[in-house]
């Protein structure tokens, strides 16, 4: 009972990040890796606050020592992937964002040259084939013209 308030803090902390993680289970697009791992870190959370003891065992166990340097450990490596995990996810995104600019900004050129350039263009190229077109016919009438 020493230890109840600051238990009960840490368990309604735990289990709150879990409820906000659960709410937004069909938003996240995390692999399934991930949700596994982060459902294992709530429970040997919850599962560590109540058993403190065991912590400290297992600690010995592994020769840190102390629980709290055992956890603090953990923590760091967590931190480490975490990090790591954004970072790539950041890079992800910007190359992502730096294809989709690069896609409008040529679709926008394409648009604009043909704006600008539009009826130009369009006189251009019909005008070779309507010159033949009239070569053609006007050969063809100074034949009939001759005849």
């Amino acid at each position: 009972m020493k230890y109840f308030w600051i238990q009960l803090l840490l368990i309604v902390g735990s289990v709150s990040m879990a409820l906000m993680f659960i709410r937004t289970w069909g938003q996240a697009k995390n692999r399934a890796w991930k949700r596994i791992a982060f459902s294992a870190f709530v429970i040997v959370n919850v599962y560590a606050v109540l058993r403190p003891t065991d912590v400290t065992w297992l600690a010995q166990q592994l020769g840190v020592g102390r629980g709290t340097d055992l956890v603090l450990y953990v923590m760091v490596l967590a931190m480490g992937f975490l990090t790591l995990n954004t970072f790539l996810r950041f890079r992800s995104l910007e190359k992502k964002i730096t294809d989709l600019a690069r896609t409008v900004a040529i679709n926008e050129g394409v648009r604009h040259n043909d704006e600008r350039l539009g009826q130009d263009a369009v006189v251009a190229q019909a005008t070779p084939e309507s010159a033949a077109d009239a070569k053609a016919e006007a050969g063809a009438g100074s034949d009939s013209v001759k005849a």
